[in-house]
């Protein structure tokens, strides 16, 4: 993963065109980028966000800022109720207790990811989004 002014930077590499390409994961706006070099890939990625931030100030908008921290989700009474329940014999808030179990779980997947991407040969590269119904400008 890459990170600059907040915005998280998920990248692959693509072995038949020889490039590695990214998206910005932690944003409603397509954000993307590409290079052919880890350098290349820096830079272009910072130039998207940064072109993302001037597109948006063009039109007078707010670029999508990532996450506030808070999400609402559906879940059925009983397990609500368990979840709660769960949360109180730990001696914890709903929340504190829905936030350990989330961070334990997403662990769990980086560890799983990595393990995975180790066996497969993948690149990986530490750091690389979505919007409205108009695009910022896509970095080529």
């Amino acid at each position: 993963m890459m990170e600059y002014q907040g915005y998280i930077g998920r990248v692959e590499f693509d072995d038949e065109a020889g490039i590695f390409h990214g998206e910005v994961i932690n944003t409603r706006d397509v954000i993307t980028f590409q290079g052919e070099s880890v350098a290349e890939l820096k830079k272009a990625f910072q130039e998207s966000v940064d072109d993302y931030s001037a597109f948006c100030a063009s039109r007078g908008e707010e670029p999508d800022k990532p996450f506030s921290g808070q999400f609402v989700t559906r879940i059925p009474p009983e397990l609500h109720r368990q979840v709660n329940l769960a949360a109180g014999l730990s001696g914890k808030s709903l929340n504190a207790w829905v936030s350990e179990q989330l961070q334990s779980a997403i662990a769990r997947v980086r560890e799983s990811g990595a393990q995975k991407a180790k066996k497969s040969g993948r690149i990986v590269v530490k750091g690389a989004g979505k919007r409205r119904s108009s695009p910022a400008k896509k970095h080529a």
